[in-house]
């Protein structure tokens, strides 16, 4: 009997560097945006004022996005980076040490022990550093930090998100921005939700139900405030 070749899998792991921030950025983007519309029209400002206040969250956004993505993805690289040298460090001074850490640590998941210094003998001849980087430390290509991918994908997916809420004002009657702002934000929320599972191979429905609550708890609370207190927040 013939051998069948292995069906290739179709994993999604190599997406969630620029899945996260671009499904975080853009999420943002909408709600922050549709809630500062909804809470200033909430306090009976005209259009242009309204639009202002849009235009002005939707720069603030996209730079505080890009910047505190920068920053948070930078210090976990740094982080990275020192254990990157702590481990080639030990390695050059304790290699044999090392080899018996990562034997270890594949007995630990199951390998009998003489085969699991094999294994961890053979990695390390080929790159140890990797090995180690890999298997102790948890660091992959996939998963590494990059910082700048990371600042330009949420500041880019914050303005995207922004812009929808705002064209909506745009289009509605002053007198209907809110549930014109509301509805169409929550729109583009589920819309959002369930590309973005789609995209990372999990449910939808559950994605989209969960961004469209959060969404309209937030919407909900800056019209309360406006409402109450009458003035732009």
């Amino acid at each position: 009997m013939a051998t069948q070749s292995p069906v290739p899998e179709h994993h999604f792991i190599h997406r969630i560097g620029w899945l996260r921030a671009a499904v975080l950025g853009a999420n943002d983007g909408i709600v922050s945006t549709a809630s500062l519309i909804v809470g200033v029209a909430a306090a009976a400002t005209d259009r242009e004022g309204i639009l202002i206040a849009g235009v002005a969250g939707l720069v603030a956004g996209a730079m505080s996005m890009a910047a505190g993505e920068y920053v948070s993805v930078s210090s976990q690289a740094d982080t990275e980076r020192a254990d990157l040298e702590t481990e080639r460090q030990a390695l050059a001074e304790s290699p044999e040490v090392e080899l018996e850490e990562l034997a270890q640590i594949y007995a630990g998941r199951g390998v009998e022990i003489g085969l699991a210094r094999k294994v961890a003998a053979q990695l390390m001849a080929q790159d140890s550093l990797g090995a180690h980087a890999r298997d102790e430390l948890g660091i992959s290509e996939t998963l590494g930090a990059r910082p700048v991918q990371a600042a330009l994908t949420s500041a880019t997916s914050f303005a995207v998100g922004a812009i929808l809420p705002l064209a909506a004002t745009a289009l509605a009657p002053v007198g209907h921005a809110i549930p014109v702002v509301s509805v169409a934000s929550l729109a583009c929320l589920a819309v959002l939700g369930a590309i973005s599972a789609r995209v990372g191979g999990a449910g939808m429905v559950k994605a989209a139900a969960r961004v469209t609550f959060w969404g309209a708890l937030a919407m909900a609370a800056t019209a309360a405030i406006g409402a109450a207190f009458g003035t732009v927040v």
